[in-house]
C-alpha cells in the first residue's frame, strides 16, 4: 500500500484529496515530497502494442455517466483532437518512459468492450477479491480492465485509504499462451458522490481536512464521474508504467510512488497545498478543466512525472 510519513498538515491535505496509485492503495499519512523524486526503473516488463481498455461497470450508471468515462478513453488516442491542451497530449507524455527503456516499446490504446451489470451479484459491499473476479470478466490478453463501482457500492479500504486501486492478477486458462501462466493488469475506480466526495472528488468538493478552499465547478457537471476520471487518469498512468509492480516507481515496491502520484495534488502551474492549480476555465459554465477530449468533452487530469526533466509536467 502507498504509504508515507506526513511532515505537516498541509502536506497531508494533499495526500487525502488525490487519488491512490501504487498496486495497493495509499495512506491517509503520505508524505508528499519538496522535490520530486527520480522514478527508477526495475526491468520489469511495460505493456506494449495495441491494448484494448475494457470497462466493467458494476452496479446503476445512468448512460450519461458511463458517456464521461467513455469518451476519456477514446481521448486517450484520438487524432482528431483540435483544441490544446488536449487528453491525447496528456496520455502522450507517458512515452518518456518507453523512450528510457531499450526496448523502445510503444504503447497505443483503445476502448474495448463495455459490461454493464446492474444487478449487483456479488453484493454492494466488495472485497479485494471481488475486485480481482470482476476484472477477469473482461478479455485479459493485451487488454486492462476497468471496474467502476457505482456511488451505491462499498470496497475495502474505500474512502478510508483509497479512492482506487491498480494491479495485476493471473489470466484464465483459455488465455494461456503455450501453457504457460501470464497476467493481466487491471485497475479499479469507486464513485465517491455520496460516500467520501471531500477525499476522492477534490477539487470538485470541499475537501475534508486541510486547507478549506472553494471546490472547483465540475467540467462535466458531475462531481463524483469527474473525480473518478481523474482518479481513472493517475491509475491508466500508473498501469502503463508500472503494470505488474517491477516497471516505474520509487520508493519500496509495496507503496511506490508512481508516474501521477509522483505529483501529488497538482493539476496546473502554481499549485500548493488546497490549490490545484492555474487552469483553464469555461466562459459559459465555470467549470475548471486542463484537458480537451471528444465529443467537445472537457476534463481535470492530474500532472505527471517527466523523467527526462525531473520534475512534474503540466498541461497548463
Amino acid at each position: 500500500m502507498a504509504s508515507f510519513s506526513s511532515q505537516s498538515v498541509l502536506k497531508l491535505f494533499i495526500i487525502i484529496s488525490i487519488v491512490q496509485i501504487s498496486l495497493a492503495a495509499r495512506k491517509l499519512n503520505e508524505l508528499v515530497q519538496d522535490q520530486p523524486q527520480l522514478l527508477s526503473y526495475h526491468n520489469g516488463p511495460l505493456l506494449s502494442g495495441k491494448i484494448s481498455v475494457n470497462l466493467i461497470w458494476y452496479g446503476k450508471f445512468k448512460p450519461s455517466q458511463r458517456a464521461i468515462i467513455s469518451d476519456f478513453i477514446t481521448s486517450l488516442s484520438s487524432s482528431s483532437q483540435n483544441s490544446q491542451p488536449s487528453v491525447a497530449s496528456w496520455w502522450k507524455k507517458t512515452e518518456e518512459y518507453y523512450n528510457l527503456n531499450s526496448k523502445r516499446a510503444r504503447l497505443s490504446v483503445t476502448l474495448g468492450k463495455q459490461i454493464v451489470d446492474e444487478t449487483y451479484p456479488l453484493g454492494k459491499s466488495l472485497t479485494n477479491k471481488h475486485i480481482v473476479e470482476l476484472a477477469s470478466k473482461g478479455d485479459q490478453m493485451n487488454a486492462i480492465n476497468v471496474v467502476l463501482t457505482s456511488s451505491d457500492v462499498s470496497v475495502d479500504g474505500f474512502c478510508l485509504n483509497r479512492c482506487g486501486t491498480h494491479g495485476s492478477a493471473s489470466g484464465s486458462k483459455a488465455g494461456h499462451i503455450k501453457g504457460k501462466n501470464y497476467k493481466f493488469a487491471y485497475i479499479w475506480v469507486g464513485n465517491s458522490e455520496t460516500q467520501c466526495p471531500g477525499y476522492c472528488a477534490w477539487p470538485f468538493h470541499q475537501p475534508i481536512y486541510g486547507p478549506q478552499s472553494q471546490p472547483l465547478v465540475a467540467p462535466n457537471n458531475n462531481v463524483g464521474l469527474d473525480g473518478m476520471v481523474i482518479n481513472l487518469a493517475t491509475l491508466l498512468a500508473g498501469t502503463a508504467t508500472n503494470p505488474f509492480g517491477n516497471g516505474y516507481f520509487q520508493g519500496p515496491k509495496e507503496a511506490p510512488l508512481e508516474a501521477a502520484s509522483a505529483c501529488p495534488g497538482v493539476y496546473g502551474k502554481g499549485a500548493y497545498p488546497g490549490y490545484a492549480g492555474d487552469l483553464l476555465v469555461d466562459s459559459t459554465t465555470g467549470a475548471s478543466y486542463n484537458a480537451h477530449g471528444d465529443n467537445g468533452r472537457k476534463y481535470l487530469l492530474p500532472a505527471l512525472y517527466d523523467p527526462s526533466t525531473s520534475a512534474c509536467s503540466t498541461l497548463v
